[in-house]
């Protein structure tokens, strides 16, 4: 198995590291915000980009078919999905993309129905666009959390809903959505003509025991379907910007096309194209370690949580390297930033950032670094909420 090897990212530009002063206002927190990898990325990834700087030239870039079909074979081999190289185009990530899919396909006053506890930029993509954020929130028992489909469905009648943004696996929450929780969603887009956006970046960081089903891979309502996805969260390549949309439907295609040549963003970087190619050819040897580091990373802070916080919950981290804690026993006479910031010493990503008042004593850990960090931040926090 290749090494995976940790890196001290202080002083590198690092926005998780080097940014943590202008996002929080302090410099001696430990960073697990930002969800990215403290490990080198493949090996592969850096040789293949070495030799394309080796070269000297970096002018326009043609992408190969050898891109395309690194890429495709990865979908097929990893996830059983059969992807087309016509369904495919360019953003320079997902972000980018959900902002674009909204302006595309949506109108000003439409509703576009998320649910919550969700990734902040979906709030961003629909709001800052003019239309109607549908909040229908995440059913949670215990720490584990289902769809709240006959909720949804009702807002769907009644609210005209148009588009439905779905984070698979989820980030915050870290589940991973079963192929009947798909279908019972993908029915009801079908039902109320609602294009169903999947957010899938983190579709390879899967822990033991669950699978990813891709959307568009279960064969129901695939005209309605728009899935985008990257190699940035699995092989930690976030600042190569190079993501995929897939559009398996004609009519969906000839409509971003035509929203594409108006913005004229069709192509990235030659670097983003080579580091991602490289990584779906030779990186699997790499991400099996990560998985690895990640899986003993979650057990060792659940155990830590149970043993000396046990009133905490920590959802099941099915999926993703970002563990969602709800630590209201602990916070909910105190005041949370100053608890977590000037006791605990920790720069995290709070709970009201995915969705409000409702999940302000909940925090999300990034769990892709090394275990020594870990483990500081379990002491930290213990010793902050006593």
């Amino acid at each position: 198995m290749e090494k995976i090897i940790y890196q001290d990212r202080k002083k590198t530009n690092c926005e998780k590291w080097d940014g943590i002063f202008q996002k929080f206002g302090k410099e001696d927190l430990l960073p697990l915000w930002v969800a990215d990898m403290d490990f080198q990325a493949p090996e592969c990834v850096g040789k293949a980009l070495q030799e394309y700087a080796k070269k000297g030239v970096f002018g326009y870039y043609k992408v190969p078919e050898s891109f395309f079909e690194a890429f495709i074979n990865w979908e097929k081999e990893r996830h059983g999905y059969h992807v087309e190289k016509e369904w495919i185009r360019f953003a320079p990530g997902v972000v980018p993309a959900l902002f674009w899919l909204v302006q595309c396909f949506t109108e000003k006053e439409d509703s576009v129905m998320i649910s919550t506890p969700a990734y902040p930029p979906f709030f961003h993509c629909i709001e800052d666009n003019g239309r109607k954020v549908t909040d229908v929130p995440l059913k949670c028992t215990d720490g584990h959390y289902e769809m709240d489909y006959d909720k949804m469905e009702k807002i769907m009648r009644e609210e005209q809903v148009k588009m439905y943004i779905l984070c698979s696996p989820h980030n915050p929450i870290g589940r991973v959505w079963k192929e009947e929780e798909l279908r019972r969603l993908i029915s009801l887009c079908e039902k109320y003509h609602v294009l169903l956006v999947a957010d899938e970046i983190h579709q390879d960081i899967i822990l033991k025991g669950n699978r990813q089903i891709p959307a568009g891979s279960i064969g129901q309502y695939t005209d309605k379907i728009v899935a985008l996805t990257a190699a940035s969260k699995t092989f930690n390549l976030a600042d190569c910007q190079n993501a995929f949309i897939l559009l398996a439907d004609e009519k969906l295609r000839e409509e971003f096309d035509d929203f594409a040549e108006k913005i004229h963003v069709m192509q990235g970087s030659g670097f983003g194209y080579i580091a991602v190619q490289n990584a779906y050819e030779g990186g699997l040897d790499w991400l099996n370690g990560v998985l690895k580091i990640i899986e003993e990373n979650y057990v060792y802070a659940r155990h830590f949580i149970e043993r000396e916080l046990p009133e905490a919950v920590v959802s099941e981290l099915q999926g993703t390297y970002l563990m969602w804690i709800d630590l209201k026993p602990y916070l909910q006479d105190k005041d949370v930033v100053q608890t977590l910031q000037e006791k605990c010493h920790l720069a995290i990503d709070y709970g009201d950032w995915f969705g409000g008042e409702d999940w302000k004593y909940y925090i999300r850990v990034n769990l892709a670094t090394k275990t020594e960090n870990i483990a500081q931040a379990m002491e930290n926090l213990k010793r902050g909420l006593e």
